[in-house]
């Protein structure tokens, strides 16, 4: 089957899902690694009830915010990925 389309474009719901869930487990990583190396540090406050969530002032929205960036930050990487391999196997044919 072939088809002009990107693979980036054929790939969307892939890069997506698999970018984030990488992604966002690596950076839950990260944010277990620097609560057991700093416990709460210079953090005020926990977090983690409603908008509290997500405000990187607090030590749960920080983690939260580590989580995004690392999904996207996978994501871009799949697409660099994807879009190399496309062209190696375009020469190839």
């Amino acid at each position: 089957m072939s088809t002009n389309k990107p693979v980036e474009l054929r790939s969307f719901w892939l890069i997506f899902i698999g970018g984030m869930l990488t992604g966002m487990g690596n950076g839950s990583v990260f944010g277990a690694t620097l609560m057991c190396l700093m416990g709460r540090g210079g953090f005020a406050m926990w977090g983690g009830n409603g908008a509290t969530a997500y405000d990187p002032s607090t030590f749960t929205g920080f983690i939260d915010w580590a989580m995004i960036v690392f999904g996207v930050a996978f994501c871009l990487i799949l697409v660099v990925a994807l879009g190399r391999h496309e062209k190696l196997e375009r020469a190839a044919a």
